[in-house]
């Protein structure tokens, strides 16, 4: 009897902690989790008319990270970036890593339309310190421009990196 009751009482529970999962909320349907959705695709990137390499951007971990796996021109140089965004901060935030051991965080968020993330002070080469910022805009034709900049004044004056254009794949239908 004793084992019997224990058994139901085992049963219950386990099948209403599944209910009680099923059933819960989406965690990152809010609007500003969607904020950069734009970018979320197959896309063809060219630098002055060259193409500098190819972007698979995905929706992942139940609506909550956006993946970027980049893969240059010549297919030597690839990376991968996280993008979240936390609510408590209200901000966005890209972790990038490569396989040339590099690596990249970034905070941000949208302004104007546009994603605007930035490094913390970094140092280059020569010793001198620099802050990275990275803009995506989404244009009305449906391509996004990604435009790279580094500062060495706190940001009074910014320097082009990279000033790329997204062009969505044509699908293989």
């Amino acid at each position: 009897m004793t084992g019997r009751l224990i058994l139901s009482f085992a049963l219950i529970f386990s099948f209403g902690g599944l209910n009680a999962q099923s059933g819960a909320a989406c965690k990152c349907c809010e609007a500003a989790f969607r904020q950069f959705d734009f970018w979320v695709g197959d896309w063809e990137t060219t630098a002055n008319g060259q193409l500098a390499g190819t972007n698979h951007i995905v929706v992942m971990q139940d609506s909550c990270v956006i993946q970027e796996n980049w893969i240059s021109a010549g297919g030597q140089y690839t990376g991968t970036s996280y993008n979240f965004y936390d609510p408590q901060e209200k901000k966005w935030h890209q972790t990038w890593v490569d396989n040339q051991g590099g690596s990249l965080l970034l905070t941000g968020g949208l302004e104007n339309g546009s994603m605007v993330m930035y490094s913390g002070e970094m140092t280059n080469q020569a010793g001198k310190p620099y802050t990275n910022r990275i803009t995506w805009t989404p244009n009305p034709d449906g391509t996004v421009r990604q435009l790279w900049e580094a500062s060495t004044d706190g940001g009074a004056t910014w320097k082009p990196l990279f000033d790329g254009l997204y062009t969505r794949k044509m699908s293989n239908k």
